[in-house]
């Protein structure tokens, strides 16, 4: 009984508290009717970038709608900060699904010079990592099997672990092939890492190829990367 009376109370406790938030929630003008449309307008595009500016990770849309109102085009909104930060050391990007405040590249040495590099902040990727990471973004969900088929050389458990660790690929969904493998896909982190939106901002294949960063040719005859696996490293082909 004492148990049941304890969960009736948090019961009780978590209904107050949801209603609060929904009192709170309807105290919140996002109309603001009472403003002439250029204030009205204005004042969204304040909240909206106080909003990106104290966040830690990229603002979606869905969150940014809360805070305006019904009628307002979100990216208008974005167009109209972005132009006013036009000439800022700063501007606002869509990055990992999201808007962000971000650095223009050119105040890159000043910033380093000013607070030194942060290593823990860095993925420190070979160029064999690159090129794995590169064929997972174009070719996932994709094994381990097919990464090292692709190659023409063993892509070891270390180097996926060592890309897994920094949070740039996870485990996709089961491949149905005999012993059904792993398969590996990009994540958030990737986006964010390399400044993407979404998957579709990946250069095209051919235009890497054109500016000579790939060649499709050595990718597929395995010479892309001599001594690829490294010393050391495993042989096997089963994923665990």
């Amino acid at each position: 009984m004492a148990e049941a009376a304890r969960r009736r109370g948090g019961s009780r406790s978590d209904e107050r508290r949801s209603g609060e938030r929904r009192s709170a929630d309807q105290l919140f003008d996002r109309e603001l009717d009472h403003l002439p449309p250029e204030a009205r307008w204005r004042e969204w595009m304040h909240r909206v970038e106080a909003t990106i500016f104290a966040a830690s990770e990229p603002v979606t849309r869905e969150t940014l709608a809360r805070i305006v109102g019904r009628s307002c085009s979100i990216d208008l909104l974005i167009d109209d900060i972005r132009e006013e930060l036009r000439g800022r050391p700063y501007d606002l990007v869509a990055i990992a699904g999201g808007f962000r405040h971000l650095t223009r590249p050119a105040y890159g040495d000043a910033i380093r010079a000013a607070f030194g590099t942060d290593e823990q902040e860095q993925k420190n990727l070979s160029q064999s990592e690159v090129l794995v990471l590169m064929c997972i973004a174009y070719f996932q969900p994709i094994t381990r099997g097919e990464l090292s088929s692709f190659f023409g050389k063993e892509v070891s458990r270390d180097l996926i672990g060592h890309l897994r660790g920094a949070g740039l690929i996870a485990s996709g969904p089961r491949s149905p092939t005999p012993g059904a493998p792993y398969t590996y896909v990009t994540t958030k982190e990737f986006l964010l890492e390399f400044g993407l939106d979404t998957l579709r901002d990946l250069p095209d294949f051919d235009a890497l190829e054109d500016a000579g960063l790939l060649s499709k040719e050595k990718l597929l005859a395995g010479d892309i990367m001599p001594g690829f696996s490294g010393p050391g490293e495993s042989s096997a082909d089963a994923d665990e």
